[in-house]
């Protein structure tokens, strides 16, 4: 009969919350950040004030070691080395001592924020406090102060009842009956919790796999955490490496080299996710969760002795991962592509897979560097354009990554990589199914995307200017207003006068990039009445050819203002798929 590893024990909320604060409660390092949202953390609440039960607790008594791998709870500092370990309620108990305590929390950004909960203690809701609940004086605006109020709980409430006299007089009933509601509210801090108590002599392999198991059901938890928390326990140096990149990507520095850029802030699972296909040729991470835990892939055994191995291939890989040098020559790549910003990226996971195979490129094939650039920028257009890791990404990804397993050298590897490119865009995914795919009103569409990419690499200018589409969407020149704006080509409140549908007035093919102060000017003429003044506007000054050569970039015709709107349509979706694949066939 097997022995039970864990042992129930009963705490009341003030208990475990003082234990934060000193320091002895803490959260191991294969713990998530804090990600919970503000109507969750209300939910919580409610449910505690209802006095419904909100789960157990998983804890672990704190093996003694020379190193200390835990941190405390949200951006709480440490006072003592901790005693009792939180595996699982990290996001209930930050939520109680943030609200109880009054302090900030950090969230997956690294950002430090305060949770605020707002309270009516006459009907007993509780609300994520707005501008409306801020002004109404029947609100607490911040419950924080019902347990953190210098005064005390007696002269909060007396104050609360004299403010809320002067708006709006209560019955002594009422008057009554708010001061017990915001006693019960109070009263909060003893609420019960029931912990399962891990013995200190478990192994932090068993505690990080009691981990998995204890959330493994739950939808929030990806195969990545589990990887991560992995990691916690045999490479903590790579997990915090993985952490500290994805932190310093998020704001620029003008004193060192930065992994900061325009395109992506990545976290650390995505950055797992790349170090694992480059390390491994894996896409799937549940393949790769089952290596670092020592499996051997054929036989399905497990042992200690491949698992040191398959890490020492990861920290490999994430070293090159993490490399600023191939980190910004990769996103030279995307600007060779057309795109100059992750405004204009529909999905993170293209950005993330082209990564994976411009470091093997880079590393594993040798592949010299100018013709790498051009072959990433032509693979990473063509998964944009086509949405490739956008549906079932890692099984994509995947199969990619195996038709590489076998090449031993540059040409096979850039051979393969261009076969799959002409396989995916044969000549009637030019002439037929993007124009279709045209046909659509998404306002974050790969189309409509590759469409200014491509404007970008046959340095089009805007619409009836001289400034270039390329400036105009430059991340690094910011204004109060945007530089360029979309524009209905045929303008909305026009189009709503002839009773078409919202999703026909806002086709991409009723699109095109302007100045904002001509679009301004433009407001909701129809065609043919703002577009002859621009058109000599613009011949007059630079001829006739710059107008027809704009035209053509813009997918437009010469008399195209005063085509019916469905041929229009139907018209520019052709003229926009020709101009992409022009855009393209540059790179």
């Amino acid at each position: 009969m097997s022995t039970s590893v864990f042992k129930r024990v009963d705490y009341t909320l003030d208990i475990l919350l003082g234990g934060i604060a000193m320091g002895t409660t803490g959260l191991p390092d294969l713990q998530r950040p804090f990600v919970w949202k503000a109507v969750q953390v209300r939910d919580l609440f409610d449910s505690m004030y209802q006095g419904y039960p909100v789960g157990h607790l998983l804890l672990w008594k704190a093996p003694k070691a020379e190193t200390d791998s835990s941190h405390g709870v949200g951006a709480v500092a440490h006072q003592k080395s901790p005693e009792l370990l939180i595996l699982d309620g990290q996001q209930r108990l930050t939520s109680l001592y943030s609200v109880l305590h009054g302090t900030k929390v950090l969230d997956k950004d690294f950002k430090e924020y305060r949770i605020e909960l707002a309270f009516n203690p006459l009907t007993e809701k509780f609300v994520v406090p707005d501008a409306t609940t801020r002004k109404n004086p029947e609100f607490i605006p911040d419950i924080s102060e019902v347990w953190i109020s210098p005064d005390g709980l007696h002269e909060f409430i007396n104050n609360y009842l004299d403010r809320l006299r002067v708006a709006h007089p209560a019955t002594k009933d009422e008057e009554k009956r708010i001061a017990e509601n915001i006693n019960q509210l109070s009263s909060l801090e003893k609420f019960p919790f029931v912990g399962l108590e891990l013995s200190e002599t478990l192994s932090e392999e068993k505690a990080a796999d009691i981990f998995v198991r204890t959330n493994s059901e739950g939808v929030t938890l990806k195969q990545a955490d589990f990887i991560l928390t992995l990691m916690s326990v045999f490479d903590e140096k790579g997990r915090r490496s993985l952490e500290a990149f994805s932190k310093d990507a998020k704001v620029p520095s003008v004193t060192m080299a930065s992994p900061f850029n325009y395109f992506l802030q990545p976290s650390p699972d995505q950055l797992l996710r790349v170090a694992a296909g480059v390390g491994f040729m894996r896409g799937r991470m549940q393949y790769v969760y089952g290596m670092l835990r020592g499996k051997d892939m054929e036989t399905s055994e497990t042992s200690p002795e491949i698992r040191d191995k398959q890490f020492a291939l990861l920290a490999d890989a994430q070293e090159q991962v993490l490399d600023l040098n191939s980190w910004h020559e990769f996103f030279k790549s995307i600007l060779a592509a057309g795109f100059s910003s992750g405004r204009v990226i529909s999905s993170e996971n293209t950005i993330l897979y082209s990564y994976i195979l411009f470091l093997l490129g880079r590393n594993r094939f040798d592949v010299d560097h100018v013709r790498l650039r051009r072959t990433i920028a032509r693979w990473f257009f063509m998964s944009s354009l086509t949405g490739r890791y956008t549906s079932s990404p890692e099984t994509t990804i995947e199969e990619d990554l195996a038709r590489l397993r076998e090449l031993r050298n540059a040409d096979d590897f850039v051979g393969v990589l261009d076969r799959e490119l002409a396989a995916a865009l044969p000549n009637d995914f030019w002439t037929v199914q993007l124009p279709n795919e045209l046909a659509s009103s998404a306002s974050r569409g790969p189309s409509l995307f590759a469409f200014y990419a491509a404007q970008k690499l046959l340095s089009a200018p805007v619409l009836f200017s001289t400034l270039l589409v390329a400036e105009m969407l430059d991340p690094a020149t910011k204004a109060k207003k945007s530089a360029v704006e979309r524009h209905h080509l045929f303008p909305q409140a026009y189009l709503s006068t002839l009773g078409l549908a919202q999703r026909d007035i806002n086709q991409i093919a009723n699109y095109t990039l302007v100045e904002w102060a001509d679009n301004i000017d433009i407001s909701d003429e129809p065609p043919t009445s703002y577009v002859p003044d621009y058109e000599v506007k613009l011949t007059t000054t630079y001829g006739a050819q710059t107008l027809a050569d704009q035209y053509e970039v813009h997918a437009l015709w010469n008399g195209w203002e005063t085509e019916t709107y469905v041929d229009f349509l139907a018209k520019r979706r052709s003229r926009m798929a020709w101009v992409i694949r022009q855009g393209f066939e540059k790179i």
